[in-house]
């Protein structure tokens, strides 16, 4: 494929997976805004994150395995148009039940992550890969910080439903570009798709993800939290057996126990707990009245720019990473994204008092994002078959995921369990909070140094490969 070509299939790949990123936190600061256009309660407006959440978890792991199988433009091309209609739709949304439900579509454009690593790897030189994947991770880390900095001041200058009209144009014109100059991979995975294993996927993960994000309204005691925590490990059980038994697996279970992918995967579930929810809480306690002994009262648009190093950090770093992978390696690089999210938070645990403190917070962790995500994706693709390159990060993006609906419902249960007089939470459950979360930064980083160490150059498919090449010479001499 000639260079230009590349480059624009990497163009079309990094606009539609930002803009999917981008979604993911466009809507968040705006949701007041949305409860009150609408008509809502409080607790209605939150499934237009959590309908979101579930849509996105399941699509992504079963659409990369559908593109494995059926062809990965032709599915990403599907998704595209799929996430297309969810946001026309948004924007025209007359009801909070409409809304909902044009996030459930949305959610489908999950599959963008896994479907995009996957075409760089079939299509891009193999020198290319390692640093086109790191750019990438860092276009779709940038796009949930650009869209919490973006939802304020969009907001305020147009209205809420602008969030999803000017996706519609970025969008639209991305299906059009990708039909044209995208290719179709001649790679094909052999089998079928493993609909039970699909199903099981997803009862297990919507019967966990659901409580986990609505457990503050319903109550972590309540027999419906339970209830569903006890489905999701009986579905779980179940679907491992139905996966360990299939001819043609959803999940390839072989591949998901290797050293470097479960490593990996475990490092993602722990960093995704403290990333998502320092990307929710962090606003809301810049945005918290000084009156209540902490907080600066800022409002979404100050608290957006409050954010703003930590969106730059996130882009620079991971494009440094592509640059940094062939010399130091991609388990370094993870080790020390993680390490530097730990930092950042036991930074923010001791020292919260002044906004500059602030900004340093954000854009320490914004670096440690960026190198976890590019390194992240790296080793997943480094250490599986070509043919389960969608399943495979799609599974490291899912459990990132799961990880941070953990890491947000168990920050939010020291945030809001013991509130002031004014409603307002009180200075020490933010402080035990962020000393969670440093733990668990801490803990995704002694994961990262589980990696198995391999040489810090970048062949992808090189082993594969010799076979073909070593003996090409002989005939010549």
């Amino acid at each position: 494929m000639p260079r230009t070509s590349t480059r624009l299939t990497f163009a079309v790949l990094a606009t539609g997976a930002g803009v999917f990123s981008m979604l993911q936190s466009l809507i968040a600061p705006a949701l007041p805004t949305v409860q009150h256009a609408l008509h809502t309660s409080q607790s209605t407006a939150t499934w237009v994150m959590t309908a979101y959440l579930l849509s996105a978890s399941v699509f992504t792991p079963i659409l990369g395995r559908v593109g494995d199988l059926a062809g990965k433009k032709r599915t990403l091309v599907a998704v595209l148009v799929t996430v297309l209609a969810g946001c026309l739709l948004a924007a025209l949304a007359p009801s909070i039940g409409v809304l909902i439900v044009a996030r459930v579509v949305q959610g489908v454009g999950g599959a963008l992550f896994p479907l995009s690593f996957g075409i760089i790897r079939d299509e891009f030189a193999a020198a290319e890969v390692a640093g086109s994947i790191s750019n990438l991770s860092a276009v779709i880390a940038a796009g949930g910080g650009v869209g919490m900095v973006a939802a304020g001041p969009i907001v305020s200058a147009l209205d809420y439903r602008w969030l999803f009209w000017i996706p519609v144009g970025i969008v639209a014109a991305t299906v059009v570009i990708a039909l044209r100059y995208v290719p179709e991979s001649p790679k094909r995975a052999q089998g079928r798709i493993s609909w039970s294993g699909a199903a099981l996927l997803s009862a297990w993960l919507v019967a966990l993800l659901l409580p986990l994000s609505q457990a503050g309204h319903w109550g972590w005691g309540s027999p419906k939290v339970l209830a569903l925590f006890t489905a999701a490990a009986v579905l779980f059980a179940l679907w491992l057996t139905s996966e360990a038994r299939s001819r043609s697996p959803l999940i390839d279970l072989r591949v998901m126990r290797q050293p470097a992918v479960w490593t990996t995967n475990t490092a993602a579930l722990l960093f995704g707990a403290g990333m998502y929810a320092i990307w929710s809480f962090l606003p809301g306690f810049v945005q918290t009245p000084s009156a209540a002994g902490y907080g600066f009262g800022a409002g979404v648009t100050a608290s957006g720019l409050l954010m703003l190093p930590m969106l730059v950090a996130m882009f620079v770093s991971g494009v440094l990473a592509g640059r940094l992978e062939p010399r130091v390696g991609a388990k370094a690089l993870l080790a020390t994204g993680a390490a530097l999210g730990a930092l950042a938070c036991g930074f923010l645990t001791l020292w919260h008092d002044a906004q500059w403190q602030i900004a340093v917070v954000a854009g320490l962790f914004g670096l440690g994002i960026g190198l976890a995500f590019a390194s992240m994706a790296n080793l997943v693709v480094g250490s599986v078959p070509p043919e389960q390159t969608g399943a495979a990060t799609g599974m490291n993006a899912n459990l990132r995921t799961i990880g941070g609906s953990i890491g947000a419902a168990l920050t939010s249960v020291l945030v809001t369990g013991r509130l002031q007089p004014s409603g307002l939470p009180y200075a020490s459950g933010y402080t035990h909070g962020w000393a969670l979360l440093t733990l668990l930064c801490l803990a995704a980083a002694g994961a990262a140094l589980l990696v198995p160490a391999r040489r810090p150059a970048h062949a992808l498919d090189a082993v594969p490969a010799e076979p073909t090449r070593t003996p090409a010479p002989a005939p010549v001499r």
